[in-house]
C-alpha cells in the first residue's frame, strides 16, 4: 500500500512543479530574446510581440501538462495554471517596483493572455 502513495503526488505538488517549471522556460526564452535583441537589435514592437509570446507559450505548456495530469476540466486547470502564472508575474513586478503593471489596460490584457493560453493547452492536453 505505501508503493501506491509513494508513486502518486498530490495535486498541489505537481500544480507547483509545472509552475516553477513555466518559470524556467519563460527565462531561457527571455534569455534568447535578450540574446536576440542584442544581435539583431531588434524594435520595440518585435520585442513586445515576443514577451506576449513568451507568456502565451509557457503558460500554454503549463496548462498543458496540468490539464494531462488531472484529466478532467482540463481546460479549468490549465485556466487555473495560467492564472498562477500571472499572480507569481505581478507580485515579481511589485517587488522589483514596477508601478505600471498594477494597473490599466496592460494588466487585464496580460491575465487573459495568461489564463487564456493555459486554458488553450489545458484543452488540447
Amino acid at each position: 500500500m505505501q508503493r501506491e502513495t509513494l508513486g502518486r503526488e498530490l495535486p498541489i505538488l505537481f500544480f507547483l512543479k509545472t509552475l516553477i517549471f513555466s518559470y524556467v522556460l519563460t527565462g531561457a526564452f527571455l534569455a534568447l530574446l535578450s540574446f536576440m535583441l542584442y544581435k539583431f537589435h531588434l524594435g520595440e514592437k518585435v520585442v513586445t510581440i515576443a514577451i506576449i509570446l513568451i507568456y502565451v507559450a509557457a503558460t500554454f505548456f503549463a496548462g498543458f501538462v496540468t490539464g494531462r495530469k488531472m484529466g478532467s476540466r482540463k481546460f479549468f486547470w490549465g485556466a487555473v495554471e495560467g492564472a498562477a502564472y500571472f499572480l507569481v508575474l505581478v507580485l515579481i513586478s511589485l517587488v522589483a517596483g514596477q508601478e505600471g503593471f498594477r494597473s490599466g489596460n496592460s494588466f487585464v490584457t496580460t491575465l487573459i493572455l495568461c489564463a487564456g493560453g493555459g486554458m488553450l493547452g489545458g484543452m488540447l492536453s
